[in-house]
């Protein structure tokens, strides 16, 4: 192995770059690899039979009929599941965050308490046997009284949705700091008002599925399942199933999105493998959009009272949130509600806020994780306010925000909840999003257009969202970890724990790890969602998978570096100093002979001229990192950090609202982001047209809707309504860097931002196009029988 002098040519640096998504061509040409997909031997299918009430104690179910078919193999009820599995875990504990206490099974023992609560499963040769088996079988329900509107659920006399409950109020929590009586009173200004937030789910291309394999020699299950979180939820079903974690392996394949529909702590995730266990056979159980319409998120009410000057500065805010969080679920939607509260009083310094959220259960289904987990809620609320703030006293709303936001010289700020928010320049987002949307021909040309009757309208919109989530006692960690690994021939591996919902993580993470190693990009190849082989992580959500676990990478990536260094040196009789790896070399800069990287990590492996002295192989470095800026230790107010990085944005959105038809024309849509260090911003591109899609079908059109039984009526496309690629503007998107201070690389997470900024722009612009006739937006979603009745109760 003699050293040779190469020319050297500098490529181009993998972070920043748009590098290509790795494996792009397998989704490209379909080769890809979906749970769909998943077929093994043996394989049988379940279905899931579903309570058609919505509160009710099960009296009898008859399931001879079903049992008798030839195709079924098994069939389960709750109380033979419950004999055979114990309540499944919550990912968060409610006791430690001020809730309540529910067991929660995979099957309904005694009662059920919404209608689509699964109550039995079929197991038989075919999807369709299992389907058609469902039908046999007869329940024999007793009807129990049930709510389904946030009030009435508060009402003293309230059906208890809960047995032994004093009420319906899952839990409380208050963030309070100043003297908010004082300040409102001693405004200048002051308003009472409302805004009321639909109840809307996340619905990826393909809805969660699982195949479950019970292995009798090793006592062990093999599940494959569509899963953001794999460690948390083997530990969920080692829980439910009576075994032992190293008893259960989850693997997960390509996602067809996640949006946080696909955390752990379904019911199905346990019962497929307790079917499996049953049968002796693989079982395989794919959702369908009926049944994933089931799970919502989000519906809130937000009853506020402001007080302000004349200049626009806000003193004081009084926000109660009531969240209508249906059933309590082991997936710890709920949580969201907290998130809500806690981020207020979003990127504005607001010296006295009071913010009470209270989390009511009622008759509907289950709440789980959703794209912006409560947060972008807050932003919607908080902007509608400081519009309402503008319109009060005659001034623009971009005015309104510049005199309210932080400074930039006052980062890192600490929020009256407690949030330390790490960096930004929101004055210099909005300038900019002025620019982008050339604001001022906007105002002349709405004035224009409503001087011959048309309604033009222009939002604006600020958001906040803290990425990176680690809640106390809960597997909800800020810390991830990260393997690289090079082998002999000088190919690397990075083994991860977190996962990739099919936004495209693994080419951020590899690009990371190349950056470090001096090698193409495409020369990593990155592992993830195997709980077998991936060290302990916590996934993908809350943003968390470039920050945390390209953190981990970049760690575990330099001491592999280091060691490639340092036998580099030995081998070409240089000084560490002057070792550069670049173009897949190992070079010495001061002589410019040169190693390839696949020689010196042979030489290590081989102990090629006694390397074994200078380190130690193999060639594999673990690395477990968390950012700074996260505290759990309360303050002298009670006050913890769970967010170490808070991306931010300004959204322009402008609309024309027919006032005819009540339809809303999406004119143009805009945004200008700060997610801190980009590692690809194809990617970062990618996360946020997506984030912004999802706002417009917020604020226009998607709704889960019950009907008075309490049976999901939006139960398909036909009845939820998502936007349509015709439906959306071209999205405008400009970046806009301050990295995070307290993160490795500087980067502050982009998987959760875009919905609510998005969504509050457009119900600014379709507020500020009414405005000439007295309309005040304050319900969602915005289609055109919301809109028409704007107008009519505006013109009464």
């Amino acid at each position: 192995m003699t050293p040779i002098a190469i020319e050297t040519t500098t490529a181009s640096p993998p972070i920043g770059s748009r590098a290509r998504k790795l494996k792009g061509d397998l989704f490209l040409t379909g080769r890809a690899q979906f749970i769909e997909d998943v077929v093994v031997p043996r394989m049988a299918f379940m279905a899931v039979l579903r309570s058609t009430c919505a509160h009710a104690r099960l009296r009898r179910i008859d399931t001879s009929l079903a049992r008798s078919l030839p195709s079924v193999l098994a069939v389960v009820t709750g109380t033979e599941a419950a004999e055979l599995t114990d309540p499944i875990p919550h990912r968060m504990d409610p006791d430690r965050l001020g809730g309540k206490r529910v067991e929660l099974r995979c099957l309904a023992v005694e009662k059920v308490v919404y209608a689509g609560q699964p109550i039995a499963a079929v197991i038989a040769e075919t999807r369709a046997d299992a389907d058609a088996a469902l039908e046999t079988i007869n329940v024999d329900y007793d009807p129990l009284p049930f709510v389904l509107d946030l009030d009435d659920a508060l009402a003293p006399d309230a059906p208890r949705i809960y047995e032994g409950w004093e009420n319906n109020i899952f839990l409380t929590a208050s963030f309070v700091e100043g003297d908010v009586d004082a300040a409102i009173a001693g405004a200048e200004h002051t308003l009472e008002d409302e805004v009321r937030i639909q109840r809307y789910s996340s619905q990826p291309i393909e809805t969660r599925g699982y195949v479950a394999e019970w292995d009798p020699r090793t006592s062990s299950y093999l599940l494959y399942a569509t899963s953001q979180h794999p460690h948390q939820l083997r530990w969920q079903i080692s829980k439910a199933l009576r075994v032992e974690e190293h008893q259960v392996r989850i693997v997960v394949p390509s996602l067809g999105g996640g949006f946080g529909l696909k955390l752990a702590g379904h019911p199905e995730e346990t019962l497929v493998c307790l079917a499996s266990r049953l049968v002796g056979r693989p079982v395989k159980w794919i959702e369908d959009r009926s049944e994933c319409l089931l799970i919502g998120a989000r519906e809130q009410v937000h009853r506020f009272s402001v007080g302000f000057q004349s200049d626009g500065r806000i003193v004081g805010l009084r926000n109660h949130i009531f969240t209508n969080i249906g059933a309590v679920g082991p997936a710890s939607g709920w949580a969201m509600s907290l998130l809500t509260a806690l981020c207020f009083p979003s990127g504005y310094k607001i010296p006295n806020t009071e913010i009470h959220v209270s989390a009511v259960t009622t008759n509907k289904g289950t709440w789980n994780a959703s794209r912006g987990y409560g947060k972008e809620a807050t932003t919607l609320v908080i902007e509608r306010i400081v519009d309402l703030v503008a319109r009060h006293v005659d001034l623009d709303p971009a005015e309104v925000r510049r005199r309210n936001f932080i400074r930039r010289d006052e980062f890192p700020y600490r929020t009256n909840s407690g949030l330390n928010i790490d960096s930004g320049d929101y004055h210099a987002l909005l300038e900019r999003a002025l620019d982008l949307a050339d604001y001022d021909a906007l105002r002349r040309e709405q004035r224009r257009l409503r001087n011959s009757g048309r309604y033009l309208g222009v939002g604006l919109a600020f958001e906040l969202t803290p990425e990176a989530a680690d809640i106390p006692g809960a597997l909800v960690g800020g810390y991830d970890t990260a393997t690289v690994r090079v082998d002999p021939s000088g190919g690397i591996i990075v083994l991860t724990g977190v996962t990739n919902s099919g936004g495209g993580n693994e080419t951020g993470i590899a690009q990371i790890v190349a950056n470090e190693l001096g090698v193409q990009v495409d020369s990593v190849n990155v592992v993830q969602g195997d709980t077998l082989i991936c060290p302990y992580g916590f996934g993908n959500s809350s943003g968390r998978s470039i920050v945390t676990g390209g953190g981990a990478a970049t760690l575990a990536a330099r001491a592999i570096r280091e060691k490639l260094e340092l036998v580099g040196a030995e081998l070409l009789g240089a000084t560490r100093d002057a070792i550069v790896m670049a173009d897949g070399t190992v070079m010495d800069s001061a002589s410019g002979r040169s190693l390839l990287l696949k020689e010196v990590a042979f030489a290590i492996y081989a102990n090629a001229f006694g390397v074994a002295g200078v380190v130690e192989p193999p060639l594999e470095a673990t690395r477990v990192y968390m950012p700074e800026n996260i505290t759990h230790v309360p303050d002298e107010k009670g006050r913890i950090q769970p967010y170490p990085t808070y991306s931010n944005a300004l959204h322009v959105a402008v609309v024309e609202v027919d006032v005819e038809t009540g339809k809303v024309d999406i004119k143009r849509l805009g945004c200008v982001h700060d997610c801190g260090t980009m590692i690809n911003p194809t990617l970062v591109e990618g996360q946020m047209h997506g984030a912004m899609a999802m706002g417009v079908g917020a604020a226009l059109s998607e709704k889960i809707v019950y009907d008075v039984e309490g049976r999901l009526l939006a139960d398909r496309f036909k009845t939820y309504l998502m936007p349509r690629a015709s439906d959306l503007p071209t999205f405008e998107l400009v970046h806009q860097v301050t990295p995070s201070p307290f993160t490795v690389l500087g980067a502050k997470g982009a998987g959760e931002a875009g919905v609510g900024g998005a969504q509050a722009a457009i119900a600014n612009a379709v507020d500020d196009a009414l405005a000439p006739l007295g309309a005040t937006v304050r319900e969602f979603p915005l289609n055109p029988p919301a809109v028409l009745r704007l107008i009519r109760q505006a013109t009464a």
